[in-house]
């Protein structure tokens, strides 16, 4: 763990109690992120109440830090998640998948106790 002195946001770069991105969703944000001519922003997971199970996630970039944020760090990707969202993400692993069926990230969250069809949603 470090700590960023311009901000004051502990970056870690192991996250046993926190969100895990795989090599994979590194690899594709970081590919995003040079598309867009950017290197100020992080992806910022977020929970968030709404859908048909009662919670849901919102992955996006993001160039501002909140306090209470907590940043870990994958393969030079940060990631960013807010206070309030952590309790719910502990464990996480967000991966990103691009077969035939299905593309986009995927998060495989132990916290979630159950899910709706559309898997967007979560409790």
């Amino acid at each position: 763990m470090s700590v960023d002195s311009t901000t004051d946001v502990q970056i870690e770069t192991t996250a046993p109690d926190g969100v895990k991105l795989t090599d994979g969703a590194a690899a594709k944000v970081k590919s995003l992120l040079e598309q867009e001519g950017r290197d100020d922003l992080a992806l910022r997971i977020a929970v968030q109440p709404g859908g048909c199970s009662g919670l849901r996630y919102q992955l996006f970039f993001d160039e501002r830090s909140l306090d209470g944020d907590q940043v870990f760090e994958f393969g030079g990707v940060n990631v960013v998640v807010d206070r309030m969202s952590l309790p719910y993400l502990g464990g996480a692993s967000i991966d990103f998948v691009d077969t035939i069926e299905k593309q986009g990230f995927t998060i495989d969250n132990p916290m979630a106790t159950g899910s709706c069809a559309c898997g967007d949603s979560f409790h």
